[in-house]
């Protein structure tokens, strides 16, 4: 979408409240509680809120995950994934608090530490377009939608070039002043992909624009954090409840930098869904997120 143009996303029907539910979750719940169920371990995963100031007030960036995904098909997100191994390469051209900081900050060592912001960093490029980066410690490159910026955003899906070698190459350093740290949460524990995802915020560089440049997602929006919710509340907007915790979490704000300083008192205790059988009903909630709680009949529908 072109950049300063405001479209509300179309309607989508779902569950009420617009909350985000696989149909194979009361078996895998059933499963988990019975034992017979063994956890995966999660992958780390890293996503960013990427956020610009509107007269109405601050705008974050959201796609809608395509309908076909096996996993949160439809639900609105911010861009991310995984991330990559080559994640933690040392040779990354490194700007902003020191990797030991973002380690005491993220409750990792400092290998991981890297590896999670970078894997922000290099998501958001690859989702958005938008790049968290710069020749200096103090400088942020500006449009990133010529043909040759657009070939290496390319090769790095493909990942036919690593982050680093993208840096090197361009002559960049990662800008990790330019992310805050906003709440980290686990993919629950009978889910058979797990995350281990942490939620940053940022401000839209200037002379950047975003587009839709992930394959997983059919369309973009910026919309404001508050109308974003209420899509929500009315069963209009398809999300997952981390979406729907930071999107709340950031209505208060007056601007994209008032979020950003926000972010270093921001809490990053990890939120995971528990799953208990009570009174023959199975009860699924996120401790500290009472309005997630979903109790689930015998041989009911999630």
């Amino acid at each position: 979408m072109p950049n300063g143009q405001e479209r509300q996303p179309p309607q989508d029907p779902t569950t009420p409240g617009g909350q985000w539910y696989p149909p194979e979750w009361p078996d895998r719940i059933r499963a988990l509680a019975d034992g017979t169920l063994t956890p995966v371990p999660p992958k780390r995963a890293a996503t960013v809120m990427l956020l610009r100031d509107t007269p109405a007030g601050p705008a974050v960036h959201m796609l809608r995950r395509r309908t076909s995904m096996a996993f949160a098909g439809g639900a609105y997100a911010y861009p991310g994934g995984g991330v990559d191994p080559r994640d933690e390469d040392h040779r990354i051209g490194w700007a902003g608090p020191s990797l030991d900081a973002w380690a005491a900050r993220l409750g990792t060592d400092a290998r991981a530490a890297q590896a999670i912001v970078c894997g922000a960093v290099r998501e958001t490029f690859e989702e958005s377009g938008v790049l968290l980066a710069g020749e200096s410690a103090d400088t942020v490159v500006g449009d990133t939608t010529a043909e040759d910026w657009e070939a290496d955003r390319r090769s790095l899906v493909a990942r036919e070039l690593s982050f680093a070698e993208f840096l090197d190459r361009r002559g960049l350093l990662l800008r990790s002043d330019l992310l805050g740290a906003w709440a980290r949460w686990i993919t629950p524990e009978f889910e058979p992909r797990r995350y281990d995802t942490w939620f940053f915020v940022a401000a839209l560089p200037e002379g950047q624009r975003t587009r839709n440049a992930s394959t997983e997602a059919d369309r973009t929006v910026w919309i404001r954090p508050a109308d974003a919710a209420a899509g929500y509340d009315k069963g209009e907007l398809l999300m997952m409840p981390p979406t729907v915790s930071t999107l709340r979490s950031l209505e208060p704000y007056a601007g994209a930098c008032d979020a950003l300083a926000a972010a270093a008192g921001q809490d990053l205790t990890p939120v995971l869904a528990r799953a208990a059988l009570e009174d023959g009903e199975l009860v699924l909630s996120w401790p500290g997120h009472d309005e997630f709680t979903k109790r689930v009949r015998p041989g009911g529908p999630a």
